[in-house]
């Protein structure tokens, strides 16, 4: 096999069924050497075994995925969507630091959809504002960059309000680039007639937090979360969006995270493999080293 990008990382979705110590375990025998983690798999062992455990890994973090789900209105459930952010900061800035240098402090954000019964979604949409103001302050003083995710349309009424690239800038652009960033996706963006433009602009503003990648495949299952698929088997052309993110400035790890019943069911070492494959053959990123 040849030795895989030194920018890949495995986001932890892409091989799901793996614990935390099994997915440290197969990316790091794999030459691979970033991941992106999973909150759920970090409590499962705990926040002081998962710390430990990424140290003796040697690997980088690339981000934590995931916080958000805070367009509640004001009551209960939405304190309580707050504190769990407040929670995930901290893990992203201990779970960072306990990574191999290079490591980033990412705490990728999903907005959440629309609440129960609400169609009022530019109500929603500066809730997530509301709520990326209280958090800001936390993220600022832990060193965490809050990087807000656009999901694909399709998604806007139960997981993401945030639809566009564009819209996630006019959210981030309120407050300080040092602390709340983007994540550029390519199976929620590369639709996008606006991406490249959008792109330049979050280049401007130093906003690229993360870059993921996986690609756009049909038929669309049952399960339209499910959709994911291995970079080359679908429909988008990697190459110009790597292009225009680097040219944005963005010289991070990139990560590959992939929801796919067939991925999830296949061996997660045969799925690093093939990732790191793929990633070679289509992302579009030249041979140096992570900046």
């Amino acid at each position: 096999m040849t030795r895989p990008h030194p920018r890949l990382s495995i986001n932890q979705a892409t091989i799901k069924r793996a614990s935390l110590a099994e997915a440290l375990r197969v990316t790091r025998d794999a030459g691979v050497e970033a991941i992106g983690l999973w909150r759920e798999p970090v409590a499962e062992v705990g926040l002081t075994t998962a710390v430990r455990m990424v140290a003796d890994s040697g690997l980088r973090v690339s981000s934590l995925c995931r916080g958000g789900f805070f367009t509640a209105e004001e009551g209960a459930e939405r304190r309580a969507a707050l504190d769990d952010n407040r929670r995930a900061i901290a893990e992203t800035a201990a779970l960072a630091a306990a990574g191999a240098p290079g490591s980033a402090p990412i705490l990728v954000l999903v907005a959440g959809g629309l609440p129960a019964g609400s169609r009022d979604l530019a109500g929603a949409r500066e809730r997530v504002v509301d709520a990326l103001a209280e958090l800001e302050p936390d993220a600022r003083a832990a060193g965490v960059v809050l990087a807000v995710e656009a999901l694909h349309p399709m998604y806007a009424a139960d997981r993401a309000v945030v639809s566009t690239l564009a819209q996630a800038l006019d959210i981030a652009e309120r407050f300080p680039a040092e602390s709340v960033g983007v994540v550029v996706d390519t199976f929620h963006l590369w639709w996008d007639p606006e991406l490249l433009p959008q792109l330049a602009r979050a280049g401007r503003g130093g906003r690229i937090a993360s870059y993921q990648v996986c690609d756009w495949v049909t038929p669309l299952p049952a399960d339209v979360l499910l959709a994911r698929g291995m970079m080359g088997d679908g429909h988008i052309d990697f190459a110009p969006i790597t292009a225009a993110v680097e040219a944005a400035g963005y010289s991070g790890d990139v990560e590959v995270e992939i929801f796919n019943e067939a991925v999830w069911a296949s061996d997660p070492a045969e799925v690093v493999e093939r990732t790191a494959d793929a990633f070679r053959r289509t992302v579009g990123l030249g041979e140096t080293t992570r900046a």
